[in-house]
């Protein structure tokens, strides 16, 4: 039985009835059985599907000459204009300069066939250096984003990008590379089987530049200057989530899933990053796509202070209690009428965790709930009660695109929002207003204008960004052509919380 609540859209305990994939695989319309479709995400038939679309759109990609632009090219009359100013070379935008540029070859990445992007990850010094892992398809590349400094006046521009050096993947090639932060280590995970978990210490990076002035490069040996965990079922993960509080890691999505641990959430103890260690996982909801883990501080008084992860499970939002890292303690599973790939998502406040926002991957692409008019929609769930999570409104872009990675700081949304580019929402207001109405978009650099004529709901462009460094800086890693580094412009809108 289907259990809805008019007031919220949300399905408790249940899975939405918005798609439904025949023998052959297409997606078709109308209301399935609870049972098939359920059947449908749990044999992965749901995830495969996506899958193959993005293999679809990527295969169409051909290597293309990019050049960088590694320096400052401001937002003018809402365009930024590097190199000759071609279409290609033209980025609609708002409130954000372009600081630097650096394609996927001049990242290290050298074969034809790899120079394809995924994740990125930053961590900054005690002194302050921002460093930056970038997911490509042969392995992670790590670049310097250059401060303010006297190397300024010898070829690096503050803000610009300054190649590092790379590791190589540790088995075979993949499309996917999740890259996280624990503590001063890159944790590096992937969809290549016997790939399992690359440890990477960022300090080796100040072995290879002790300053700024340096132009040292070092191709990393993967089997000796990192550690390696290799305890996963047969040695993949879809992502890789921080639970520093536990001095954890999580590996989410390795297959199979028929496996012990069904694909949810294995726990890997690293107090000693050197011997990384499984301590339990929690299958008791079976495929986790992503995570978020916090220890929890908020309205909920029963479960402060307890360990806490936010599952983002395919078919539902799922909100577990994870103290004991031997089992699966669920404390709610939700979801809602248009689900169609429950895919990532962030608490507002990790100080008060009230609420969070979550991103589907395949409404957009699937035109199912809200989001049939293929504007990127972003999901607002009121979690004051972790064991009845409410979803209380969304927010839509103006613009068609499929949502991808977000992350929220100073009350901000940074989205990667796939064609579209990076998109700066300020949600400052969904405390007060947890409908959506007062979300407004601040800031966005469109990465991907080959389909600003006829913008497409499709998986091209921005696969993540990283917006944590003081310097407020942003990196923005993309498919196609490299990573982008963006900052506020010195004169935003007039109106506009310039704070992100």
């Amino acid at each position: 039985m289907w259990l809805t609540s008019s007031a919220s859209l949300v399905v408790a305990f249940s899975l939405s009835p918005s798609i439904i994939f025949a023998a052959n695989g297409a997606v078709v319309a109308g209301r399935a059985s609870e049972a098939l479709l359920q059947s449908q995400y749990d044999s992965g038939q749901v995830m495969d599907s996506l899958m193959t679309a993005k293999m679809a759109s990527w295969k169409h990609l051909s290597p293309q000459n990019y050049t960088s632009f590694n320096k400052f090219a401001p937002c003018v009359d809402g365009f930024v204009k590097i190199g000759k100013g071609s279409p290609n070379d033209t980025f609609a935008c708002k409130n954000l300069d372009l600081t630097g540029f650096l394609t996927h070859r001049d990242l290290g990445s050298k074969k034809e066939s790899t120079l394809i992007g995924s994740s990125i990850w930053g961590y900054t010094t005690e002194d302050g250096r921002e460093f930056i892992a970038i997911g490509q398809i042969d392995g992670a590349s790590f670049a310097e984003i250059v401060g303010k400094g006297p190397w300024n006046d010898q070829g690096k521009p503050e803000g610009s990008l300054d190649y590092i050096g790379r590791l190589p993947a540790y088995s075979v090639p993949s499309l996917w590379r999740e890259i996280k932060g624990y503590k001063n280590y890159a944790i590096i995970g992937s969809e290549a089987v016997g790939h399992g978990i690359q440890i990477f210490d960022f300090n080796k990076l100040l072995e290879v530049r002790p300053d700024s002035f340096s132009n040292a490069t070092k191709v990393f040996n993967k089997d000796t200057d990192a550690y390696h965990f290799a305890d996963l079922p047969i040695g993949r993960s879809h992502n890789v989530v921080n639970a520093e509080a536990s001095e954890h890691i999580v590996a989410v999505g390795s297959l199979p899933r028929n496996d012990t641990c069904g694909a949810g959430l294995i726990f890997i103890d690293m107090k000693d990053p050197s011997t990384p260690t499984k301590t339990g996982c929690a299958a008791g909801d079976g495929y986790v796509h992503d995570a978020q883990c916090l220890i929890y501080h908020g309205p909920d008084k029963k479960y402060e202070g307890t360990e806490i992860c936010y599952g983002y499970n395919e078919d539902t939002l799922t909100i577990y209690n994870v103290t004991d890292k031997t089992t699966t303690n669920v404390i709610s599973r939700v979801t809602y009428e248009g689900a169609a790939y429950i895919h990532q998502g962030w608490v507002l406040d990790s100080h008060n965790q009230a609420f969070l926002l979550l991103d589907d991957e395949y409404d957009e692409y699937n035109k199912t709930g809200v989001a049939k008019d293929q504007h990127a929609t972003t999901y607002i769930w009121n979690i004051s009660s972790l064991e009845k999570p409410v979803m209380t409104g969304y927010y839509q872009s103006p613009v068609v695109a499929v949502d991808h990675n977000q992350y929220v700081k100073n009350m901000f949304t940074y989205q990667s929002n796939y064609a579209s580019g990076l998109r700066i929402l300020d949600v400052s207001s969904v405390p007060s207003d947890p409908t959506g109405a007062g979300i407004e978009q601040v800031a966005f650099f469109d990465i991907f204008p080959d389909d600003d004529a006829a913008p497409v709901a499709d998986f091209v462009g921005t696969w993540s960004n990283y917006p944590y460094f003081k310097s407020g800086h942003i990196a923005v890693n993309t498919i196609e052509r490299g990573v982008f580094v963006v900052k506020r412009s010195e004169n935003v809108d007039k109106g506009v919380r310039a704070e992100f």
